[in-house]
């Protein structure tokens, strides 16, 4: 039977698609081109506006709200990961004292804005006697509950999507319910997710911007500092191109790791074997 759920296109359906193709490429090419053009109009290209990005310590400054924002990504993503795993679990639990309030924990920072979650830590905590709170601490705490709580619902529902089969396979040879979990039915979860899982850590990845709002020392508020120096034209156009060069190239490192990570896993363990190793012992 088949696969194909269309019609294949004929020749007249493929010139069409390759004319739109090119009309698409024109317009996005005029869009740009447009934007380019007023920028250059309004003296955004000007030398007095990216003199600021040429000094040793503007640059310097610039590394270390690269290297923030990496670190608070790096222990978000670890610390997300890790919760997502963890309430999964608690999900699947066959208890009702567990699964409950796993449940009511992910839908409730599921459903709270994250911008707030890292101002009640940072503004919020310290009004009721919580102290000690930093911007590093507000941004990867709220960074964690949010996302923790959505990577949650991707491993139940990637465990959940596992043939039964697999479970009962496990259950059959005398495996706990949490030694089937980890090492059965997550491992293929996690493989099957993959690209769900990576798209989410991107996400996280641009969501550290928001810890400007809480003082963290990131891309965008280095971006809004250089942005305000009225002594170089305020610059606010060329700090938010140099920071979305920054984060834009942040996330295509992060994708081209995914795309190898997902092609290594997908490789079968023992696919390549060796015309010595295929050929049977003589007995």
């Amino acid at each position: 039977m088949s696969s194909i759920l269309f019609d294949a296109p004929g020749p007249k359906a493929r010139s069409r698609y390759r004319i739109l193709g090119v009309v698409t490429a024109l317009v996005i090419l005029l869009i740009v081109g447009f934007v380019v053009l007023r920028f250059a109009q309004s003296g955004q290209f000007e030398a007095k506006k990216w003199q600021l990005f040429t000094f040793p310590l503007v640059q310097q400054t610039i590394a270390q709200s690269v290297g923030a924002t990496l670190s608070a990504f790096a222990t978000a993503a670890v610390l997300s990961l890790v919760l997502g795993v963890l309430l999964a679990f608690g999900r699947l639990s066959d208890r009702r004292w567990i699964s409950a309030p796993c449940y009511g924990f992910t839908e409730l920072f599921r459903a709270v804005p994250l911008l707030i979650l890292m101002m009640i830590f940072y503004y919020g905590l310290p009004t009721v006697g919580v102290q000690g709170i930093t911007p590093f601490t507000a941004v990867v705490a709220g960074l964690v509950l949010y996302n923790g709580s959505v990577l949650a619902e991707v491993f139940r529902a990637g465990i959940e999507s596992l043939p039964r089969g697999q479970s009962e396979a496990g259950y059959a040879i005398g495996l706990p319910k949490s030694k089937v979990m980890t090492s059965i039915l997550l491992p293929q979860a996690v493989r099957s997710m993959l690209p769900v899982i990576i798209s989410q850590l991107v996400v996280i990845l641009k969501d550290t911007a928001l810890g400007f709002i809480v003082t963290y020392n990131e891309i965008l508020f280095q971006a809004k500092y250089f942005g305000s120096q009225i002594q170089y034209g305020s610059p606010i156009i060329p700090a938010a191109i140099v920071a979305a060069v920054l984060y834009v190239g942040m996330c295509l490192i992060l994708a081209a790791f995914a795309k190898w990570l997902e092609r290594r896993l997908s490789r079968k363990p023992g696919a390549a074997v060796t015309p010595a190793a295929a050929v049977p012992a003589e007995v």
